[in-house]
């Protein structure tokens, strides 16, 4: 019996992933409606009856961004229960290797942040929630460790991982991504000290 050919995707699916590509690779104001279409395979139409406008495609994507995101986060936390400590290092290590690999174009999340500075565009609204939550959970895991200001390390630690994003896009390979878990757990063991 010959195979039966694969259903296609739904052009809702299409047009999701190749705006993932397009938008983390060259920027979501960069890329317009016809190219995602043309990269999609699909028609103008079928982009508008899935999506609003560009600007709810970029939150989309941002949204599924995010998904990504905290499967990571939340993998590493599982990897290692009841310490905080050994959580932060499983999530930073992988961090540091991306952002020194090729291709490597930091987090869309904070791209899209730079992107739309406007406070009710879609996509900061997606974006400046995101970074809220993970500061609120570094935070948390802070206080789960035992700082002696957990506020403090939560955001050192915040910054550290902005600072990977946008620095693997800046060096790449041998740049100081690499060494964001190792600079993450001196700066815990710090605050662990009470210094």
């Amino acid at each position: 019996m010959p195979a039966t050919p694969a259903k296609p995707l739904p052009a809702a699916t299409r047009i999701r992933a190749a705006a993932a590509e397009l938008f983390y690779r060259l920027g979501i104001r960069a890329v317009g409606v016809d190219e995602i279409v043309s990269h999609a395979g699909v028609t103008k139409p079928s982009l508008y009856r899935s999506f609003s406008s560009k600007d709810e495609l970029a939150a989309c994507y941002l949204r599924d961004y995010e998904a990504l995101f905290w499967q990571r986060f939340e993998a590493a936390v599982a990897a290692h229960p009841g310490d905080p400590r050994a959580q932060l290092a499983a999530f930073l290590r992988p961090l540091g290797a991306r952002a020194v690999a090729d291709g490597y174009r930091g987090c869309g999340l904070t791209n899209a942040a730079v992107e739309y500075p406007a406070p009710e565009h879609p996509a900061r609204l997606v974006s400046e929630a995101h970074k809220r939550e993970l500061r609120r959970r570094l935070r948390a895991m802070a206080a789960e460790m035992g700082a002696s200001d957990p506020a403090a390390l939560g955001d050192g630690l915040l910054l550290l991982i902005e600072g990977a994003y946008v620095s693997g896009q800046l060096f790449g390979a041998g740049g100081p991504a690499v060494r964001v878990a190792e600079n993450a757990d001196r700066l815990v063991g710090a605050y662990l000290r009470g210094g």
